[in-house]
């Protein structure tokens, strides 16, 4: 749907209604007593192109809000340098110990534009090892995919995750740091081994046009923080 017509949509609601409450407030039975007098000010007309709709605004100043939420600005450009194709070595924590030695296992990403710079898909996959029903290691494929994006009515970067590995969306909000050229973002997840509600923070950090590295730090109940997985992306191409 275009703006104008999301828009005009907007309009016919606030139309409706104040049709509604006009037409309540009409069978209301009559108050006997005369009412009061209209103040001057009651009586001057509205200024050209200044019509009341929604929660008091004009027509100029809804429009003037929509497109301030629906422009892409200086925090969308931060991301484009992110889009492309990559390949990526992932390293996972699985014991609590930090000097233990991690899973290691690769994989490849694309991240696409979307909607005229507004949001950033991106597709990952890749392969890892798990325990198989006779104990041994087997090769897994993994499948994922995210949304990114800034919010211009909140002022937070935004973001989605699903992957073949269960079947909950994880959000995220987050903040940029441009002395440490990070993102990062704060979410939850719902474990479902242990069936409870784990704290995860996501540091992305760009090292150059060509590399970036996301950091994945997780708090479970009655535990501190512990960093549990590290992806670094090269730039397809790029040494």
């Amino acid at each position: 749907m275009s703006f104008r017509n999301r828009l005009t949509s907007l309009l016919v609601c606030s139309s409706l209604l104040c049709g509604v409450a006009f037409a309540q407030e009409a069978a209301k039975p009559k108050d006997e007593k005369k009412p009061a007098a209209a103040k001057p000010d009651d009586k001057k007309p509205a200024a050209a192109g200044q019509d009341k709709h929604a929660g008091g605004m004009d027509e100029a100043a809804m429009m003037e809000a929509w497109m301030k939420a629906s422009t892409p600005g200086e925090n969308h450009k931060l991301m484009e340098g992110m889009t492309g194709d990559w390949t990526y070595v992932n390293k996972m924590w699985h014991n609590p110990d930090p000097s233990a030695k991690p899973e290691e296992s690769t994989g490849t990403a694309t991240i696409k534009s979307m909607y005229g710079g507004r949001y950033f898909q991106g597709e990952y996959a890749g392969t890892f090892e798990m325990p198989g029903p006779d104990g041994k290691p087997q090769k897994m494929d993994f499948r994922g995919s995210s949304v990114h994006g800034y919010d211009n009515v909140t002022g937070k970067f935004v973001g989605t995750w699903i992957d073949n590995m269960g079947t909950g969306i994880m959000t995220f909000e987050g903040k940029y740091d441009a002395a440490g050229k990070s993102f990062t973002y704060t979410g939850t997840f719902d474990c479902p081994m242990q069936q409870c509600k784990v704290a995860v923070r996501e540091v992305v950090k760009i090292t150059d046009k060509d590399h970036h590295v996301m950091e994945w730090y997780e708090t479970r109940p009655g535990e501190k923080e512990r960093k549990t997985m590290e992806i670094t992306y090269t730039r397809k191409g790029a040494k």
